[in-house]
């Protein structure tokens, strides 16, 4: 449902509109009237001083007047005439009315009193021509027959003031009932009602336009003024003419007679009432408000993305920021133009200027957090507008007035979603100001495209930037695992050379011994050189489970890092022990869960590693190996946080990574890994690609031979 302050019918009856003069009304009365003569409008036009007045001024012109002596107003109304008489004061009473409406004393009425006055004209020759017993009436009514254009312009004049001049045709009264939702014709039929006419004036307004073959059997006042309409603004249409005059039982041949007639009348009245109708011209096609607007839209749409694909074309936040400034000034005709800049914190704006003013901007903070206009205009993500001479400007706006050296600034946020990425400020006379409110949402569009592109600009550098950092924190990360990694085979190296030490001094064999010392710095050299390369390895090698676990086992009973009091079960079925995957990650992976396993049971107690058989996960085969301690098992918090690198209660920074590092060994060989713990111990759950998994995976569901865990 339309507000009622947007509904121009409910407009129309709280409108100030004028009401009827009163001498107009009872000169109609009087023209009813079979008896009236001159007397009655002697005594009639004596009433109203102004009517007087210019029934005198009018006797006494040139145009009537042969001798040089002022003649008084009986003199007057018999040099004019019964007929001159009727006619100057229904003109002059609906000129004064007309001149009463609001906006018309801003507005250029010459082409629309040129069309009223020849409608009126033709309207009185077509009832003479008819014997119409109330010409004055036909006149009066070809007068009135626009007044609902005067209407529409004094209650909608923004809606209305597009086609107040535009040329009336049924064109016309379309785009009224799609912008206004009603036409002239019935807004000047409901203002005449409202003056309670005893007459079909009222009629021959609202059906001026109407479809000629309705009007057969209509009064013929109605009539009249229907064909009076058409030879006044379509007499360029001579078969709607011929039409309207057979409707009228006019002749066709006497139509061009009555508009030249017209004219020389038309001309002569003018100049009676005082009017100028000079550079009344042809009049424009109707214009329709909501398409005008829209073709605004679209020109300011499409000039937004060109300057979009411009802003593309930037190398560098030096050259966007440049390229903004540019092209501000030549859509919005700005002066000298800067941009402030959202501050790293996001708490001010801070100025990102070049030129003369560089140094001064470099300092300019507005703070965000303090009300102002910028402020308000940022926070608000809003343009805003400020004069030099308006109140309540603050310091950091009369700072930029001085800087940009102009009357008035215009403050445009740059906003993309929901962030204003900074400002443009632009210096323009006040007197742009309105021009310049007026293009809001074209500012707006502007600002989001400008504010789009900068913040792609700033996500490139940022961009740039957090891969530097994260290509420096991969390199300490993975040095940090190294240490931690490193730490285990050296403490077996130590303790081998324990041994080796004592079986030297027996004279005891030790290529065991030696063997394994080898192996274990042979891998710290590949631990050490993973720091030169950060990405993942190809996966292609194969390992043995059963003989990784084997060697792991040999490593701890070697030495010291295997308690007596711990003991050590192995289950490794027949089944498939071969992955798809590296023998030293595995080997890694299990040294820590081993190591760790220990630990939980500094009292002694029972480690079990079990080779579980085949796993079906996700359409993929995986050999399940669980590493588990029968120790007073991990809490929630612990359980958690398991998997990432945690402060440890073990002394030494690199303590804490082990588990951390174990998830992203087992990732790494494209496996998953889990854990239960209670109260009756922790097992470590192992997922490895079992050899060939995938090219397995679909014999193997035909067969039905595994299922699914």
């Amino acid at each position: 449902m339309q507000h009622p302050e947007q509904d121009i019918r409910n407009r129309l009856l709280i409108a100030r509109l004028p009401a009827m003069p009163q001498i107009l009304i009872k000169l109609i009365e009087l023209l009813q009237a079979d008896d009236a003569g001159m007397p009655e409008l002697a005594a009639l036009i004596a009433k109203d001083a102004g009517m007087a007045s210019k029934i005198l001024a009018v006797a006494n012109s040139s145009a009537y007047q042969r001798h040089q002596r002022t003649v008084g107003l009986e003199q007057a109304l018999v040099a004019l005439g019964t007929d001159t008489i009727k006619t100057l004061v229904i003109s002059e009473s609906v000129f004064q009315t007309f001149s009463s409406f609001p906006h018309s004393g801003s507005t250029d009425l010459r082409a629309f009193w040129k069309g009223s006055l020849s409608t009126a004209v033709i309207a009185r020759d077509i009832a003479r021509a008819l014997a119409y017993p109330h010409v004055e009436e036909a006149y009066l009514a070809g007068l009135l027959h626009n007044v609902g254009r005067l209407a529409l312009l004094a209650t909608a004049p923004k809606e209305y003031a597009y086609n107040f001049s535009a040329r009336d045709d049924e064109e016309l009264c379309a785009v009224e009932l799609r912008t206004l939702e009603i036409t002239h014709a019935e807004a000047g039929a409901w203002l005449i009602e409202r003056w309670n006419l005893d007459s079909f004036l009222a009629d021959s307004v609202l059906y001026h336009h109407e479809p000629l073959p309705r009007l057969e059997a209509a009064h013929p006042l109605i009539r009249i003024v229907r064909l009076a309409h058409q030879l006044c603004y379509h007499a360029d249409a001579p078969q709607a003419a011929a039409a309207a005059a057979a409707l009228c039982g006019v002749e066709e041949d006497k139509l061009d007679a009555f508009v030249k007639s017209a004219a020389r009348q038309v001309a002569r009245a003018a100049e009676a009432l005082g009017i100028d109708l000079a550079g009344a011209g042809e009049l424009p096609a109707p214009v329709d408000p909501v398409q005008a607007r829209l073709s605004e839209e679209v020109r300011n749409m499409v000039l937004v993305q060109e300057m979009g694909q411009c802003f593309a074309r930037q190398q560098g936040e030096a050259g966007m920021l440049d390229a903004m400034t540019r092209s501000a000034r030549m859509l919005f005709d700005l002066g000298t133009t800067v941009i402030l800049l959202e501050s790293p914190t996001g708490h001010a704006l801070q100025g990102a200027g070049s030129g003369e003013a560089q140094q001064r901007l470099a300092e300019f903070t507005v703070p965000l957090n303090k009300p102002g206009l910028l402020a308000d205009a940022a926070n608000q993500r809003q343009p805003a507008f400020a004069a030099r001479a308006g109140a309540g400007l603050g310091i950091a706006e009369e700072q930029l007035l001085r800087i940009v050296g102009s009357e008035a600034l215009v403050c445009l946020p740059l906003v993309a979603g929901q962030r204003c990425l900074g400002m443009i400020v632009g210096g323009v006379p006040a007197w742009q100001l309105p021009l310049l409110q007026k293009k809001q949402r074209f500012l707006q569009a502007y600002g989001s495209q400008a504010a789009n592109a900068l913040e792609t600009a700033l996500s490139e550098r940022g961009h740039a930037r957090r891969q530097l950092a994260h290509v420096a924190e991969e390199y300490r990360e993975a040095s940090r695992r190294v240490v931690h990694e490193v730490n285990n085979p050296l403490s077996i190296i130590k303790n081998y050379l324990s041994v080796l030490d004592a079986k030297l001094a027996r004279r005891e064999p030790v290529v065991s011994e030696m063997s394994i010392l080898n192996e274990e710095i042979d891998r710290v050299g590949h631990l050490i050189n993973g720091l030169a390369d950060l990405q993942p390895s190809d996966g292609a090698c194969l390992a043995n489970v059963a003989r990784v676990v084997e060697d792991v086992l040999r490593l701890f009973r070697a030495t010291d890092f295997l308690p007596a009091s711990v003991q050590v079960i192995t289950r490794m079925q027949d089944g498939p022990q071969e992955i798809d995957g590296d023998a030293d990650l595995l080997k890694q992976i299990l040294v820590n869960l081993v190591k760790n396993a220990i630990e939980a049971q500094p009292d002694g107690g029972r480690i079990e590693i079990a080779n579980r058989g085949l796993v079906n996960r996700e359409r993929r085969l995986y050999v399940e190996l669980a590493v588990g301690d029968a120790g007073p098992g991990l809490s929630q918090e612990v359980l958690a946080n398991l998997f990432t690198a945690v402060q440890s209660s073990k002394q030494g920074k690199h303590h804490g990574l082990g588990l951390s590092i174990v998830h992203s060994l087992v990732k790494k060989m494209n496996g998953m890994i889990s854990c239960r713990s209670g109260a009756n111990g922790t097992s470590f759950e192992l997922l490895l690609p079992a050899r060939g998994s995938t090219s397995q995976l679909a014999p193997v569901q035909a067969r039905g031979a595994v299922d699914s865990v």
